[in-house]
């Protein structure tokens, strides 16, 4: 019996993630102009050829790894902000959230570690910088907005809101980077010790 549109669009779409968790990891670890094409295709379980119906080149997998990255922190970044709630609370819940999956989820700081390494790179496609350009920004600006609203209710300490976002990012960042890099990493410190920065003492 042949196979429905929409049982061919689901081995698309499970093909295609396929490939892209193939290609993160790679990239993670070697980086782009280290990874081959053929490394992502053996790492998918597919053919090098079939790929290529996918992703004219393994640039244009990268490309799609870091917008989709980016995306899904603004997302997260959005939610954040517009759940009800103080900021204190909003700022808690992230911290805590975002260190949970830290701990158990490998896409997520392996996404982490590629953003990072893409933002620190010298040599990327041009593709790629447009899309860090454009979007690798909104999630500070979300941040410090919270922070700002914070800091009117009296629960965030004073400062720059963007300057207090840095920190708020620099650590989950860092964070991640320790706990993909290190064999043995141990547990992440209580959420509440980082939040703590932000906030006054009552």
């Amino acid at each position: 019996m042949a196979r429905t549109e929409e049982q061919n669009e689901k081995i698309r779409d499970a093909t295609r993630t396929s490939i892209k968790n193939a290609a993160l990891d790679k990239f993670s670890m070697k980086g782009l102009y280290a990874t081959r094409i053929q490394d992502i295709a053996e790492s998918a379980g597919i053919a090098q050829g079939l790929l290529y119906h996918y992703y004219p080149s393994k640039e244009a997998i990268y490309v799609d790894l870091i917008d989709d990255g980016l995306e899904k922190i603004i997302e997260a970044s959005l939610c954040l902000r517009d759940m009800d709630g103080t900021a204190k609370e909003k700022i808690d819940f992230a911290l805590k959230s975002i260190l949970q999956t830290i701990q158990i989820s490998s896409n997520f700081a392996q996404n982490s570690r590629f953003i990072t390494q893409a933002v620190n790179s010298t040599a990327i496609p041009p593709e790629v910088q447009k899309v860090l350009d454009e979007k690798r920004d909104i999630p500070y600006q979300i941040i410090a907005e919270i922070l700002a609203a914070g800091q009117e209710e009296g629960s965030v300490v004073d400062g720059d809101p963007r300057t207090l976002s840095t920190l708020f990012w620099a650590n989950i960042n860092g964070l991640s980077a320790y706990f993909t890099t290190w064999k043995n990493p141990g547990e992440l410190p209580d959420y509440r010790l980082i939040s703590s920065m932000f906030f006054r003492r009552e």
